[in-house]
């Protein structure tokens, strides 16, 4: 690695700021003093060359009606062909407002009210509510627990509960909520089920660029023509340069029947246009944020190892367990012996910290909480002596 180039340890207040992580805490957890380790964004510094290049578009005094830079999709893909692999054509690519509301676009565009949609709990919980929120029905597939605290998809109870009526598989790739990377032989199987039953897959990748330990992101799309021509894939910068806030997510669509549908429709309704600010964030963070990365992503590996070690020493009863991808860790309370109500009042009102609830990832997540490590490590530790002391008083 080169020599470090940024500062990870540097605290920014963002209470006032509108941030969701934090001034939505009196609304959510009704206590706008919490620590948040909850929501999905980092607590690092946007990178200065993504704020550059903003701000160089903020000196022209105008921002009217504009047109997708040239170089967009051939970023992109450069990106996507140097760090996973995948030589992705700039037909195959296009904008969308968002994974979620693409996850809802792509079941509005091909399906109908009362079909059904296939998750894979413990699992992201928009997977589940956009579906049922938009009259389609939801069948469970949950991972089978291993025990070694890993996670495998069941794909003998998968057959078993499609039906007829099953037309979307929506996929976590890498997994959320326990940091899963796939490996090729499940996706491949996966791919070969869905196929073989007319069953489109949504493969959510927003986490591909946070693999950690040395692992490496698979896209779905990637492991056999079959997964390729049955899929739509989204993706986005936001998550690893943590510009959630600039709506910068991309889908991708090989199969020409499936992509003139879809397209179409976005075309139509002008979804597939982004904001100024969207591509100028998109071309500065996949041309100039390698480095920046990289150091995160260590940074981030680190955390999770004192995460781990300190569990281990000091809160044994709470099993942090170690994900492939992502700032995400899912941990393990089930041997502290705590129902669900008694496991957030710990965390929330013991230890004045706000987490994921696990039990919001489905039933599969009751004994779990999931805990953002995306944050300088003074503030990790700070959150982990509060959760010992809680732990030990609540006892």
């Amino acid at each position: 690695m080169k020599e470090k180039k940024f500062d990870f340890d540097e605290i920014i207040e963002r209470r006032g700021s509108g941030a969701l992580k934090y001034d939505a805490l009196l609304e959510r957890y009704g206590n706008p003093d919490l620590l948040p380790l909850w929501v999905a964004d980092m607590d690092f510094a946007t990178p200065s060359f993504i704020v550059d290049a903003l701000k160089e578009r903020m000196e022209h005094p105008l921002f009217g009606y504009t047109v997708l830079p040239s170089t967009l999709w051939s970023t992109v893909s450069k990106w996507i062909e140097d760090h996973h692999n995948w030589k992705v054509e700039e037909k195959w690519l296009t904008y969308i407002p968002g994974i979620v509301k693409g996850i809802g676009m792509v079941i509005n565009v091909f399906t109908e009210p009362g079909d059904k949609i296939i998750i894979q709990p413990p699992v992201y919980h928009p997977f589940r509510i956009v579906p049922e929120e938009n009259g389609r029905q939801i069948v469970y597939n949950p991972l089978i627990e291993n025990s070694d605290a890993t996670y495998s998809m069941d794909f003998e109870n998968l057959e078993k509960v499609i039906d007829e009526k099953c037309k979307i598989l929506i996929l976590s790739n890498p997994h959320n909520p326990a940091g899963i990377i796939w490996d090729a032989g499940t996706l491949r199987k996966l791919a070969e089920i869905c196929h073989n039953n007319n069953i489109l897959v949504i493969s959510d990748e927003i986490h591909s660029d946070m693999a950690l330990f040395g692992k490496k992101h698979i896209p779905f799309a990637t492991v056999s023509d079959i997964a390729a021509q049955n899929s739509i894939t989204f993706g986005a910068p936001s998550k690893t340069f943590n510009i959630a806030g600039i709506v910068s997510s991309y889908g991708i669509v090989p199969n020409k029947k499936i992509r003139d549908r879809f397209f179409n429709w976005l075309k139509a309704n002008e979804f597939n246009d982004p904001d100024i600010f969207a591509p100028i964030a998109t071309i500065a963070a996949f041309k100039k944020g390698e480095q920046w990365r990289r150091e995160m992503l260590h940074y981030v590996e680190d955390n999770i190892e004192y995460l781990i070690d300190y569990c281990k020493e000091n809160i044994p009863k709470i099993k942090p367990l170690r994900p492939d991808a992502s700032f995400l860790v899912w941990l393990d309370c089930r041997k502290l012996k705590k129902n669900q109500k008694e496991l957030n009042e710990l965390f929330v009102e013991k230890a004045g910290l706000a987490l994921n609830d696990g039990a919001m990832f489905g039933k599969e997540g009751e004994g779990f909480m999931r805990l953002n490590v995306g944050l300088p490590r003074k503030l990790l530790s700070i959150a982990l002596e509060r959760l010992k002391q809680a732990v030990d008083n609540f006892s």
